[in-house]
């Protein structure tokens, strides 16, 4: 590899002089930096980024801050990863890498991500697991460091972020299951304070009303979002004297469940019970029928995520974006049953 000493001597001009060029300094004359930068590509030449980090004070490094969990441990999660995937690739166009910077869920966000600030070991910093009153906002925000959310908070704020449509998942779900005759329609919600879930609930809500279909607390169910949350919410459903023949999961993991405890009843899904997930997951290939769920691009959300990140470190305007996702509809849905 071509040392910036080396690309010096041939083009016989001093070292600073192509250091200035290659950084865009206004004080180089517009022909030598042409020249310089094309015996740059010429020679192969690529700068040293741990001296350029040094000299900046950079670690030309993003952190996503990813809260673990008990649920994602015993279930899997095929989200996450191809979306870090995905924006590595685009950050590393950039001459920037991606660092997973996992809170445990026995640790204090705001104290965890205090730590990760006052170290440096990041220039700006991707958040997941967004709260409706999330303190990381605030806390990111105060200390100037550059973010972007993946997910929106229910406070006001004029940072960047990127979500997936959980209205329109709702909304585009419900309306699929009305027309097709539903009127006793569930929902399952985390039991955390993640402001997804209130989306979900408040735009469920919203379509009842519109609608003019009944409100029953009961078919609301907040559980774990895994597999035993499946058969917690079956259980319940079960027990009610008047049961919903249609069913939203807050997370697809919680399918499983939901088809072992029917299967266990003697019930078909599709038939005694119509069943929507959120997202496709091709770890649940193996459910008959197949999942009806929302195909979501996740490579395209991780690179846009990058692209997002770079923007805020620029200084410039970041994205206030949905990401949609586009129904895929299986037998897991049909006419609710005859009474």
């Amino acid at each position: 590899m071509t040392s910036i000493r080396e690309l010096a001597m041939h083009l016989q001009i001093s070292i600073g002089t192509v250091s200035r060029a290659l950084n865009g300094k206004p004080d180089v004359n517009p022909v030598t930096r042409e020249r310089v930068i094309a015996a740059a590509h010429e020679l192969g030449y690529a700068p040293n980024q741990t001296g350029r980090a040094l000299r900046r004070g950079a670690t030309q490094t993003i952190g996503i801050m990813i809260e673990t969990s008990s649920a994602v441990e015993r279930n899997g999660d095929d989200f996450f990863l191809p979306v870090v995937d995905a924006a590595q690739t685009q950050l590393a166009r950039h001459a920037y890498d991606l660092v997973i910077l996992p809170c445990s869920s026995s640790d204090d966000v705001c104290s965890f991500l205090s730590r990760v600030v006052g170290r440096g070991i990041v220039d700006a910093i991707i958040l997941a697991d967004i709260r409706r009153q999330d303190p990381r906002i605030e806390l990111l925000s105060k200390k100037g460091i550059p973010f972007l959310t993946l997910g929106r908070s229910g406070v006001s704020s004029n940072h960047a972020w990127i979500d997936l449509d959980f209205e329109g998942f709702v909304e585009h779900s419900l309306a699929e299951l009305v027309a097709l005759g539903h009127r006793r329609i569930a929902i399952t919600l985390p039991q955390s304070d993640v402001n997804l879930g209130e989306m979900l609930y408040a735009t469920y809500q919203s379509f009842l009303t519109r609608h003019q279909l009944s409100y029953d607390p009961a078919l609301v169910m907040r559980v774990e979002q895994n597999e035993n949350g499946g058969s917690q919410a079956v259980a319940a459903l079960m027990a009610l004297d008047d049961r919903p023949t249609a069913l939203l999961l807050s997370y697809e993991a919680i399918a499983m469940g939901v088809y072992s405890e029917l299967r266990e009843a003697g019930l078909v899904v599709g038939q005694d019970l119509s069943v929507i997930g959120f997202r496709h997951n091709p770890q649940l290939r193996f459910l008959s029928p197949g999942l009806t769920a929302y195909e979501i691009p996740l490579a395209a959300l991780g690179q846009a995520l990058a692209d997002g990140i770079l923007a805020v470190l620029r200084g410039e305007p970041g994205p206030t974006l949905i990401w949609p996702g586009t129904l895929h509809a299986t037998a897991s849905i049909g006419p609710p049953p005859k009474p």
